[in-house]
């Protein structure tokens, strides 16, 4: 048997939303050339730097106050897809990969172009792609299921429906709010608690056993090497803390609650076959063996 320690584990993190939009106007006045930078209305929070957002002009006109660079085609459309860096005066800069929207400078945006007439907008999160959350100390995972009393008079024996699955969890990683190598921070956790308008929901893998990793020198097969193992759900934030004490890193804790189903997923480099019970391969009518590895 394999002896797995706690130190090969990981968390990646994939932005959501509850696909709310935000709706809003873009004025002449709010357009700013020479820093690249643009506004308009919306709650604190709404939106965090490294956002992937979708902008729609919801009168079908261009969106002509982003620049040229800003479209993959060279054509100024009446939508499109960014990452933003928003300022501490709610300012946005757009990028075109997460990267450059962390740093937030203003020779890598994208450039923008003055407009004489005002163009109204709506605003998405959009999902983005999964990034390993950095500097994690431990995690746990809890799953529930509910059982719902249906004892009936006279029964002799309580009996028990099985019911709804909950989960929830917490989360401790060092702190930090400076993005590196195309990861997440524990601070952008801790920002979704503040994000009222748009929701604080993540998409989430906790890894038991990531690709690469083996467990405990000498007990496991090498086989087992290029496996993967983790949990894998949508969570809602409900919860962060940050202890500071003298002479001792910094470290947050972030509490969550599962919405949806809760996966326990698996992926071996080994192919598992669906066989008798007598070990022999189930036979197809077209002949040939079944196996659950295509390739097989």
């Amino acid at each position: 048997m394999a002896v797995y320690l706690g130190n090969v584990g990981s968390i990646e993190l994939t932005r959501k939303s509850l696909q709310e939009e935000k709706l809003s106007i873009v004025n002449p006045d709010d357009v700013n050339v020479a820093r690249k930078r643009f506004s308009f209305d919306f709650e604190e929070g709404a939106f965090l730097t490294g956002d992937f957002i979708t902008i729609t002009s919801t009168t079908d006109v261009p969106l002509s106050f982003i620049g040229i660079d800003g479209w993959r085609d060279g054509t100024v459309h009446s939508s499109g897809n960014w990452y933003v860096f928003v300022d501490e005066i709610g300012g946005i800069r757009l990028y075109d990969n997460f990267n450059d929207s962390l740093e937030g400078d203003s020779a890598a945006a994208i450039s923008l172009v003055d407009i004489a007439t005002e163009i109204p907008i709506s605003v998405t999160v959009k999902d983005s792609a999964g990034r390993i959350l950095g500097c994690v100390i431990q995690y746990e995972l809890n799953t529930n299921r509910e059982a719902v009393d249906v004892t009936s008079l006279s029964d002799a024996y309580r009996e028990q429906y099985s019911s709804l699955i909950t989960g929830s969890g917490q989360l401790t990683a060092q702190w930090d709010y400076k993005n590196v190598a195309d990861e997440e921070t524990v601070n952008y956790l801790m920002q979704l608690v503040l994000r009222a308008e748009i929701g604080g929901v993540f998409g989430a893998k906790f890894y038991l056993k990531s690709e690469g990793t083996s467990a405990a020198s000498g007990t496991f097969s090498p086989t087992q090497v290029n496996d993967s193992l983790w949990w894998e759900f949508d969570a809602l934030i409900t919860n962060s803390a940050t202890n500071f004490e003298p002479g001792r890193i910094i470290v947050s804790a972030v509490s969550f609650v599962t919405t949806g189903a809760v996966k326990l997923r698996a992926q071996t480099t080994v192919p598992s076959k669906l066989l008798q019970e007598d070990g022999d391969f189930i036979l197809l009518e077209q002949g040939g063996k079944l196996a659950i590895d295509e390739n097989e």
